[in-house]
């Protein structure tokens, strides 16, 4: 049936988490391109072996049918691309500009660009402004929070001087200082 491979893709996002990107099938975009190209050699057959009758009920109802499968696979690929590119900029705003290995696996080559491109440019803004945009998604409730490693880190430079991160130890820190650590899920934040 016309549309059955681009309704898929939008399924396979719906099953997915919401911050979550599931592999890039390839096949099925692929498949729903070639449906595409074969509905539009469909319609231009038909319209020149029909060019005088092109007005008729049979004829005119098979072209639009056809148009509107065009159409249809247009729109569920073009939707699939672009909820795919939402969470890759949402993920950027998470995770930050290192993405894990996990979910670069799962990228197409153009969406891995796309994010390095993103990232460049939001780094650049941010550099512009002269304020992070990334560190603080939410307004701070407390300058200072208390954390758990739950990774070996090692030492790093805060504004009240360098703190060795180990692992299973806890903290007490600038909450600005370890943002971006607690979004890398790198520290626990304990409440």
């Amino acid at each position: 049936m016309y549309g059955d491979n681009a309704v898929e893709l939008l399924r396979e996002l719906r099953r997915s988490a919401p911050h979550t990107i599931p592999a890039y099938n390839e096949d099925r975009v692929r498949q729903a391109v070639e449906e595409i190209h074969a509905l539009f050699e469909e319609v231009r057959s038909t319209l020149q072996e029909f060019s005088d009758q092109k007005n008729e009920p049979a004829v005119a109802g098979s072209m639009v049918i056809q148009y509107e499968g065009i159409l249809r696979n247009k729109r569920c690929v073009l939707a699939y691309l672009m909820e795919r590119v939402k969470r890759l900029q949402l993920l950027r705003w998470d995770v930050g500009a290192v993405l894990p290995p996990e979910l670069k696996e799962s990228l197409s080559l153009q969406e891995s660009e796309f994010f390095v491109q993103y990232s460049r440019s939001l780094n650049t803004y941010t550099r512009n402004v002269g304020i992070d945009l990334t560190t603080d998604l939410l307004p701070p409730k407390e300058l200072y929070i208390e954390v758990r490693c739950l990774v070996d880190i090692g030492e790093i430079a805060t504004e009240d001087g360098t703190v060795q991160l180990e692992e299973g130890s806890q903290h007490f820190l600038r909450r600005s200082d370890v943002e971006p650590l607690i979004r890398a899920g790198k520290l626990q934040h304990l409440v």
